[in-house]
């Protein structure tokens, strides 16, 4: 079983990174891109057996305790089976 979780800056959270890469593109002729956010990607693969509940606990914990800084970001995440 394989979890993917993104972490992302709260929408009131200033991203300068994702402005800089929004001008780049402009600089380069994607006119039509009208804003940019970056973030982060985790692939955690999980053991073998878990039930749907215990992986989405745990999931929901990894991200929420050790992936994120609830202050400034926010997470969603999906799990393959």
């Amino acid at each position: 079983m394989k979890a993917h979780v993104y972490v992302t800056l709260k929408p009131s959270v200033l991203d300068p990174q994702g402005q800089t890469i929004q001008n780049a593109l402009r600089k380069i002729g994607f006119s039509d891109v009208a804003g940019v956010r970056q973030g982060k990607y985790f692939a955690v693969s999980l053991a073998d057996g878990l039930t749907a509940d215990s992986a989405r606990t745990q999931v929901e914990r990894i991200a929420r305790e050790v992936l994120t800084n609830p202050v400034i970001e926010e997470y969603s995440y999906r799990i393959e089976e």
